[in-house]
């Protein structure tokens, strides 16, 4: 389980207006997304229906359980504050799997569209988002991803938001460590996705600023279907690095294999939020000690991480996105509340607004604001994420990314925070 010492840095994000800006929030919106829940005769949709997409499924299977009861918490905490406009918000959810498998991504969203949800959280996967959203979005549905940090999708629609910063921040961070540490020659394993690839010449960028030479992969990505390490792991080997960056998936785990049959040092390798996991089953004992990786978003409290698992029903070895998770069902919640009608337009509108773009009342639990709602009062809604207001670009204002570092027992613990920034589109 992930140390959960919550001494998170916040990264203010500078990201400028991109191509498509939010549309202007605060008011209310009959729409047209067609959302589920009746029309009580004067165009207003008043029960919130709930997507979720989830990978249950493939390499990406270990974030499902944090997002799945984050999903089940907060509906919980919606509802017995009185629900969205009077009413119980409404779930429906599907397995989207990985990137892998397109047909799945594909098919989970149609089922979830077919129940004309007012809201969908999710997918986590970047290279997911870019396969569903816009399906998506283009029906006026508005989604929120907690995990989809590529740098591409900030401004990627008006119906796009998510609670994570992009790779920018969290490639810029890694570099900084891997220089901090005295890294003078640095491979690069990475898979080839979009999330992967773009992280890597993040990190490429940084560590070349400062002076580190790339002695492998800059150019050079596997399969993300990969399952024989042997070449790649040679030409590693062969470029004698000082450390190795392991960009990827589920894939880690039989690339580090082989690295340690080959004799590479995997205690000098630095990993990032698709692969900083719990590997004490997986992998013999003491073979990551010292190793290090990256995380952006905050890390649960005690208190938080104990709620999430009462909602599961049952233990979660990572609380990876859970928060991201939480706070963006909360704050579409808000917005529809705030808008008075729970389709997918009139959340849109409200979202920036709720989250604090406009200033407002600071609230921190659903109740809270709620109630600062209903009196008529603008809001700000600092949930358990910390992240600022959403941008332009519906990204975050400000965010959070950790640094972490493996035990002995090949478990990452939060090491220590570092400062970065986004810089301007």
């Amino acid at each position: 389980m992930l140390n959960s010492r919550k001494m998170m840095i916040t990264v203010t994000a500078a990201v400028a207006a991109a191509v498509m800006a939010l549309a202007g929030c605060g008011s209310s919106s009959s729409g047209s997304s067609g959302a589920s829940g009746g029309d009580s005769g004067s165009g207003k949709v008043d029960t919130f229906t709930l997507g979720g997409l989830w990978p249950e499924t493939g390499s990406l299977a270990y974030l499902a359980p944090p997002e799945l009861a984050a999903e089940k918490l907060a509906v919980k905490d919606i509802n017995a504050a009185g629900g969205v406009l009077g009413k119980d918000v409404t779930t429906v959810d599907a397995d989207t799997s990985d990137a892998d498998h397109a047909d799945q991504n594909t098919s989970a969203t149609q089922s979830v569209l077919s129940k004309k949800p007012s809201f969908i959280i999710g997918p986590a996967s970047s290279s997911v988002v870019k396969n569903v959203y816009k399906s998506i979005t283009e029906q006026k549905i508005p989604m929120l991803s907690m995990g989809a940090t590529s740098s591409d999708f900030s401004g990627l629609s008006p119906y796009f938001f998510r609670t994570v910063p992009p790779d920018t921040v969290q490639g810029t961070v890694l570099g900084q460590v891997i220089a901090q540490d005295g890294v003078k020659n640095l491979a690069v394993a990475v898979f080839n996705d979009e999330y992967g690839t773009g992280l890597r010449d993040t990190v490429v960028k940084t560590v070349k600023d400062a002076g580190v030479n790339i002695v492998y992969g800059e150019k050079d990505a596997f399969d993300p279907t990969e399952t024989n390490f042997s070449s790649i792991v040679t030409a590693i080997k062969a470029s004698k690095p000082d450390a190795v960056a392991v960009i990827a998936f589920d894939q880690t785990k039989p690339l580090i294999k082989e690295m340690a049959s080959q004799g590479i040092d995997t205690h000098k390798l630095y990993f990032v939020d698709g692969n900083t996991a719990d590997y004490s089953k997986d992998l013999d004992a003491g073979l990551l000690e010292g190793a290090k990786g990256t995380i952006p978003g905050v890390m649960a409290s005690d208190e938080f991480q104990k709620k999430l698992v009462a909602a599961y029903g049952k233990d979660i070895s990572t609380f990876t996105y859970g928060a991201e998770t939480y706070d963006g069902i909360i704050l579409a919640a808000l917005a529809a509340q705030k808008g008075g009608s729970a389709d997918g337009e009139t959340i849109q509108k409200n979202m920036a607004a709720v989250s604090g773009a406009n200033g407002g009342t600071e609230c921190s639990t659903y109740s809270d604001c709620l109630a600062a709602l209903k009196s008529g009062k603008d809001i700000h809604y600092k949930g358990v994420t910390g992240i600022g207001p959403f941008n332009k670009s519906n990204d975050p204002s400000s965010a959070n990314i950790g640094v972490y570092k493996f035990d002995a027992k090949n478990v990452p613990n939060f090491d220590h925070a570092q400062e970065g920034e986004v810089p301007s589109n």
